[in-house]
C-alpha cells in the first residue's frame, strides 16, 4: 500500500474512535506523520484539572513513549477521582448534617408553636350561636332567669334581648348577624339568649329548628292574670316617660263587662295556644318549663332543675342569694359581688278592681287547665 492509501485508513480508523473523543489529526507536512493534539473532553468535571490527551494513532518509534504517558495519565486521573470523590462525601455529609440539624430545628419549631397554638387554642373564645334560648313569656321572670343561670361559671349570656327570629328587619340579616350579638365564649361554655317576644310570635319555632334543632328551650311562666297586669304595667311607666297618653288598664280589659279577647296582653296569657305551635315544631323533652313564681319565692331549686336541663354540673347553691327586703325579692352573690335586679323589676302594679281581677282569674282558668294537661304539672295560679 503507497503511503497516500495508508493516510486515508488511518483516517478512516480514526473515525471509529471512541464516541466522547473528537480523533484531532494533525499532519506534518515535511514527513506526512501524525502529531498527536492536546484536547479537554467537554463533560470533563470542573474539579478534575486535566487535560486529556488524545490520540489515536502513532508511529511505531513513538508507541513506547505514549504509552509510558498515557500509563502516567491514566494514575494521575485515578488519584484525581478519589480525591474528588472523598471531597463529595466529606461534602454531601457535612450537607446531610446540615439539613439534619435544620429537619430537627424545624421539628423543634413546629413541635413548640405546634404546642403555643394548642395552648392558644384551648383559651381561645369566640362568638357561638347560642345553645340555650328563654322563649318566653313575656313579664314571666325572663330577666332573673337569665341573670341567675349567668351565675354558672359554664355560662354565658347575651346581654340584651336580641329579637332575631321575630323582627323580620334582624333576621333577614342573617346568622352571621345573630351569632355578632352573643358573648364571647371558650370552647364549653354555654351560650344563652332570652328574648320573650318569641313565645307568642307564629313564626318563630320553625325559625329556630331551621338554626338548631337541638337547641334547648327554657319556657318561665307565672300567674297568667299577674303576667297580664304586670305586662300593661311596664307598657304604662313606658308611655309615661315618654309622654304619652295611656288607657287606664280596666277601660282596655272589659268590654261590656266582659273580657276583651282581643286585648293583646290578654292574648299572650293564653300560654296553651302559643306551646301548641311549638310543640308542632319541637319535642316536648326539648322544652324545660321554668315556675316563674317559685323562682321569685326561692330561686335555688329551680335553678338546679335548669341546670340538670341544660347538662350542667350542679354550679348553683343558696349561697348564690340573699333576700332583699326593700325591693321585695332575691339578689345574687357571686364572687363576693352582689348584684340586684334593675329597678323595673318588682315595680307596683298599676291599679285594677278586684272585680275586674276575679273575672280575669275566671276568664283563664279553663285555658289554664288545658296547659297543664300540655306540660304535665299544674301551678297554684288563681
Amino acid at each position: 500500500m503507497d503511503e497516500e492509501g495508508e493516510v486515508e485508513q488511518r483516517k478512516r480508523l480514526a473515525a471509529r474512535g471512541p464516541l466522547f473523543c473528537r480523533p484531532l489529526l494533525s499532519v506534518n507536512k515535511q514527513d506526512q506523520r501524525f502529531a498527536p493534539r492536546c484536547i479537554r473532553p467537554t463533560h470533563t468535571p470542573p474539579s478534575v484539572r486535566l487535560c486529556l490527551c488524545v490520540c489515536v494513532f502513532f508511529d511505531p518509534e513513538v508507541t513506547m513513549f505514549w504509552t509510558v504517558v498515557f500509563a502516567l495519565l491514566f494514575l494521575l486521573l485515578e488519584t484525581q477521582l478519589c480525591l474528588c470523590l472523598r471531597e463529595l462525601r466529606n461534602g454531601g455529609s457535612r450537607s446531610t448534617n446540615f439539613m439534619t440539624s435544620l429537619f430537627s430545628l424545624k421539628s423543634s419549631s413546629s413541635s413548640s408553636s405546634s404546642s403555643s397554638s394548642s395552648s392558644s387554642s384551648s383559651n381561645h373564645t369566640q362568638q357561638r350561636l347560642p345553645g340555650a334560648i328563654i322563649i318566653g313569656v313575656r313579664k314571666g321572670g325572663t330577666r332573673a332567669l337569665l341573670e341567675m343561670l349567668n351565675l354558672h361559671p359554664d355560662v354565658d349570656v347575651a346581654k340584651a334581648e336580641v329579637h332575631y327570629f321575630n323582627v323580620e328587619e334582624h333576621y333577614q340579616q342573617g346568622l352571621d348577624w345573630y351569632r355578632a350579638q352573643m358573648p364571647f365564649t371558650q370552647a364549653g361554655q354555654l351560650t344563652v339568649e332570652k328574648t320573650p317576644g318569641y313565645f307568642a310570635s307564629p313564626q318563630v319555632p320553625a325559625r329556630i329548628w331551621d338554626m338548631n334543632p337541638a337547641v334547648r328551650l327554657l319556657l318561665i311562666v307565672r300567674d297568667p292574670a299577674e303576667r297580664l297586669v304586670s305586662d300593661y304595667t311596664q307598657v304604662r311607666h313606658n308611655r309615661l316617660e315618654r309622654h304619652k297618653p295611656y288607657q287606664a288598664l280596666e277601660e282596655m280589659l272589659l268590654h261590656q263587662g266582659d273580657i276583651n279577647p282581643e286585648y293583646k296582653a290578654v292574648q299572650r296569657s293564653l300560654y296553651h295556644q302559643h306551646l301548641a305551635r311549638w310543640l308542632e315544631v319541637f319535642p316536648r323533652e326539648q322544652i324545660h318549663i321554668v315556675d316563674g313564681d317559685a323562682l321569685i319565692r326561692d330561686p335555688c331549686p329551680e335553678l338546679q332543675k335548669a341546670e340538670w336541663f341544660l347538662g350542667l354540673p350542679a354550679r348553683i347553691s343558696p349561697s348564690n342569694f340573699y333576700y332583699n327586703s326593700t325591693k321585695g325579692f332575691y339578689c345574687l352573690l357571686s364572687a363576693g359581688h352582689d348584684k340586684c335586679l334593675d329597678e323595673s323589676k318588682g315595680r307596683p302594679h298599676a291599679p285594677l278592681s278586684a272585680q275586674a281581677f276575679r273575672k280575669l282569674c275566671h276568664y283563664f282558668r279553663k285555658p289554664n287547665r288545658v296547659f297543664f294537661g300540655m306540660v304535665g304539672r299544674s301551678f297554684s295560679w288563681c
